[in-house]
């Protein structure tokens, strides 16, 4: 390893340990010092993002692919997740689609975006006693990670209802405050109910998991805020790409087939990630995971009717799958994140310039060409155009 590519993983892993969430559920201790070049190696948390990297383990999918591939590696933090893949111990991750824009261009990490992982997936679960997101003002809410969709989404929200966001200090709030804390999934759902936070963004099925406690209610659904947005996407190792492109489409394929597969089985999908399966992929039960990736046409109209759902025309699904990354959302991505306030050295998101970001950062080739051999994107219910417009609240 060289001189200048260990500073760029030591600078990088500073400043994961910034961002990381505490523990989650396991250690990754059992991961081999260096993965073997030609074996397909999977590092995940235990989130329904994960989904795809995961079903299309469990149906075999690489294989059928001619790939060889290990057991998939539950970690314990996005900051652990990404300090494995940049050290080689696993290959193909799923990660926080604005933590790759930090990750390349604030630490310079050599990774690209080869698809997305899923659609929407998120929401803004508060106590039982808050209808609105103004009465937010003078609380505190939690966050998984600085550079995510939810810390996007959110400031959104609060700057449109001028409240203002307070990343530090311990000092009592004001009505129009709003303190952004980072937290651990695990913890939120406890610190919720224990009254030490007033809500929490993040990632499914935590959102459900407090629904189905009774200790929080959903205020709001990320993706009735920002239309079919991606929260996490696929990232490979750009060397991988250039200098294994066959083993890269092999992989790709297989993650499309699993999202394909996934539509037409909700409730399989459910089951199959549930605690109870075979190969025991997270820590969920099967009702809360099924909730999510399954719910009830019952639930989407009670939604509708609190006024949850303020966008039914949108036809939002509280978790979907298609894998095709628009440029237009990068580029959208890269404005809200100049718009959002961290608590950290962030000079390079005023250097990005969106259109260059969404053809530097990701690399297409490989999707275009798996979508493709499904039947095109109409495979995933879409116009075929490889364009959109982006829609935020």
């Amino acid at each position: 390893m060289s001189f200048s590519t260990r500073h760029r993983r030591r600078d990088l892993l500073k400043l994961a340990a910034l961002f990381s969430t505490s523990s989650l559920f396991t250690p990754w201790s059992g991961l081999h010092a260096q993965a073997k070049d030609d074996v397909l190696r999977i590092g995940y948390l235990p989130i329904t993002d994960a989904t795809p990297l995961l079903v299309a383990h469990a149906l075999g999918f690489y294989e059928a692919e001619g790939l060889e591939v290990a057991p998939p590696v539950m970690l314990r933090s996005w900051a652990q997740l990404l300090e494995a893949f940049l050290a080689g111990q696993v290959n193909v991750v799923h990660l926080l689609s604005p933590m790759t824009i930090w990750a390349r261009y604030g630490s310079r990490a050599p990774l690209k975006v080869v698809a997305w992982n899923h659609m929407s997936g998120s929401a803004l679960t508060v106590t039982p006693t808050i209808q609105s997101i103004t009465e937010l003002g003078g609380k505190t809410v939690a966050i998984p990670f600085t550079y995510s969709i939810h810390n996007v989404v959110l400031q959104h929200l609060l700057r449109q209802h001028h409240l203002e966001v307070v990343l530090s200090g311990r000092a009592p709030l004001t009505n129009n405050q709003v303190r952004l804390v980072v937290m651990a999934p695990s913890d939120m759902i406890p610190a919720l109910a224990a009254k030490q936070i007033a809500g929490f963004i993040v990632a499914e099925p935590f959102n459900a998991q407090a629904e189905l406690l009774g200790v929080g209610k959903i205020l709001r659904f990320t993706g009735d805020v920002w239309k079919n947005h991606a929260c996490c996407v696929v990232a490979m190792q750009e060397q991988d790409l250039h200098q294994r492109p066959e083993w890269s489409q092999k992989v790709v394929n297989a993650l499309v087939k699993a999202q394909h597969w996934i539509l037409a089985h909700r409730e399989e999908t459910a089951h199959l990630l549930a605690t109870t399966a075979k190969h025991r992929y997270t820590p969920h039960t099967e009702t809360t995971l099924r909730k999510v990736l399954a719910p009830q046409s019952q639930e989407q109209q009670q939604y509708e009717q609190q006024g949850i759902i303020q966008h039914p025309a949108w036809q939002d699904q509280r978790i979907t799958f298609q894998p095709y990354p628009y440029p237009s959302y990068t580029v959208t991505l890269v404005e809200q994140l100049q718009k959002m306030q961290v608590d950290t050295q962030n000079t390079f998101l005023k250097q990005l310039n969106g259109p260059q970001v969404a053809t530097d950062l990701v690399d297409d080739r490989f999707v275009k060409q798996a979508i493709n051999d499904l039947g095109g994107l109409r495979a995933f219910g879409l116009d075929d155009a490889w364009e959109r417009t982006e829609w935020i609240a």
